[in-house]
């Protein structure tokens, strides 16, 4: 009877339960078919494709341009030689690895890559298979774009929908990679010897000069200096007078350089604590200022200037070839107040001396009537300029006696002298030098006259190039003067030198 009961009880739930399972089910059929609407996220059945990973942009960022290839795109054909291989691709990117690899081994390179956008878009890459090492993984293979090596695509697996996404993202990712793309030195190889020998009037060496102002001492007992400001006004002094006297130089830079020397804590004018930037104000015009330590100021910095100046039109070179028969070289040196050593006289009459040979004697006319002085700057290849002022205020510089000894010498020993003057005219192109000197040993040009004299009137601080002396002895042959000179140099300790007794120093 229980047994009866039992089973009428079960059948009675069953046909209870039957109504109930039937109504979920049918909503979830529903709401599964709103989740598979255009509008919800891709379906998990998407079909895997080969895809092309931008690896290397191209030097001219035209990987964005339609023509090539971007990542995303979906990759229609391949093309190695006579053997075409299209989508799909058997084992996706492992499989074309194993056709790259042969490839390579076989040395056929050349690839042609087409790839799909979209449904109707399509695009094309001429390429060449290369290794992956430098890409980062080892045993890949990428294909480099011919037109542009810069540029390196490489394959991967993703689903259909995961490209299309990629490809409406191409804005975007334009963006992205425009603020991540940095800016990236390098270096380049330069032939500079070669460029020396062949850019430069003077080869291996430069037509930049300076000169060193060392601020003058105001007290020689403490060692004090002038501030900045009289330093730079020296300088500037110098270079204007240098200009007037008919010196041919240019201006080009002015700086500031710092000296190392010992000192003690008084003779600093201003002190500059290592911890404190504040004290960097209170040194915009010192000369000397130190630094402190634990034992006090005893390191200090000098601030000199340095001058950079250069000849108005460059350097030309003077060659005096020597013969046995030459008993004088034809022309005197003098040095100007600024240093500058100056051609002060040359030899009329006698088209037979070294300096007519040569064309020094035309120059040196050329530039009187320029109203420019020929101003010496090497003497075989050795600069023989002003390069600096000492704190006395004395220039050092070369002495003329010296120099005209060694021009001596070059003649007794009958080796030829290799001398450089600047030069004055700037709309003439004196870098070919071949051309400027013979256009300066050309017989045509205007003869010397007796008196030279600048076309406008000289102050009294003008360096004048004066007449030849009938009776000057050096030129009746003799090697020495008969008025002794006395040397204008007292070494190194003050730099001071004396005025000549002879204003013009024949050689």
């Amino acid at each position: 009877m229980k047994s009866i009961v039992n089973r009428a009880k079960k059948k009675e739930n069953f046909q209870k339960k039957m109504p109930m399972d039937r109504s979920p089910y049918s909503s979830s059929s529903s709401e599964s078919s709103q989740f598979s609407s255009p509008s919800s996220t891709p379906p998990k059945n998407s079909p895997v494709v080969l895809s092309i990973e931008c690896l290397k942009g191209s030097s001219k960022a035209d990987e964005w341009a339609g023509d090539m290839l971007q990542t995303g795109d979906i990759v229609e054909e391949i093309r190695i030689g006579n053997m075409i291989i299209k989508s799909p691709f058997k084992n996706g990117k492992s499989g074309v690895q194993k056709i790259l690899h042969n490839s390579f081994k076989q040395k056929e390179t050349s690839i042609h890559v087409r790839v799909r956008r979209g449904s109707d878009e399509f695009a094309e890459l001429q390429a060449c298979i290369v290794p992956n090492d430098q890409f980062g993984a080892k045993k890949q293979y990428v294909i480099r774009a011919i037109n542009d090596p810069n540029y390196a695509v490489g394959f991967c697996d993703r689903t259909e929908t995961e490209c299309f996404h990629l490809q409406a993202s191409r804005t975007s990712r334009m963006v992205s990679a425009l603020e991540r793309t940095p800016l990236q030195d390098g270096y380049v190889s330069y032939p500079w010897e070669r460029r020396k020998q062949e850019m430069l009037s003077i080869p291996n060496s430069s037509s930049f000069y300076s000169i060193l102002f060392l601020p003058k001492a105001s007290d020689k007992v403490a060692f004090r200096y002038n501030d900045l400001e009289d330093t730079l006004a020296r300088a500037q002094s110098w270079i204007n007078a240098s200009q007037e006297s008919g010196v041919p130089a240019i201006f080009m830079n002015i700086q500031t350089e710092s000296l190392l020397t010992k000192i003690s804590g008084d003779t600093a004018s201003s002190t500059v604590n290592a911890g404190s930037l504040s004290d960097l104000s209170n040194l915009a015009n010192t000369s000397l200022y130190g630094f402190e330590d634990y034992h006090g100021v005893d390191i200090g910095v000098v601030r000199a200037v340095r001058m950079w100046f250069s000849p108005l039109a460059g350097e030309i070179p003077i060659d005096l070839k020597i013969k046995d028969t030459d008993t004088k070289l034809g022309f005197a040196i003098s040095r100007t107040e600024e240093g500058f050593i100056y051609i002060s006289s040359v030899v009329e009459g006698d088209p037979d001396t070294p300096s007519s040979r040569s064309g020094l004697s035309n120059l040196y006319t050329q530039a009187a009537t320029a109203s420019r002085l020929l101003v010496v700057c090497r003497i075989t290849n050795q600069k023989v300029l002003p390069w600096m002022v000492s704190p006395t205020g004395a220039i050092r510089c070369f002495d003329t006696v010296s120099l005209s000894q060694k021009l001596s010498l070059h003649r007794h020993a009958k080796v030829p002298i290799l001398m450089h003057v600047f030069m004055w005219d700037p709309s003439v192109n004196f870098a070919n030098v071949g051309s400027i000197r013979s256009r300066a040993m050309s017989t045509n040009s205007p003869s010397s006259p007796r008196g030279l004299h600048f076309t406008h009137p000289p102050n009294e601080n003008q360096v004048l190039p004066l007449p030849l002396e009938e009776d000057s002895t050096e030129s009746r042959g003799n090697d020495e003067p008969n008025i002794m000179l006395e040397r204008d140099t007292a070494g190194e300790l003050s730099f001071r030198f004396h005025d000549f007794a002879l204003k013009n120093n024949w050689v």
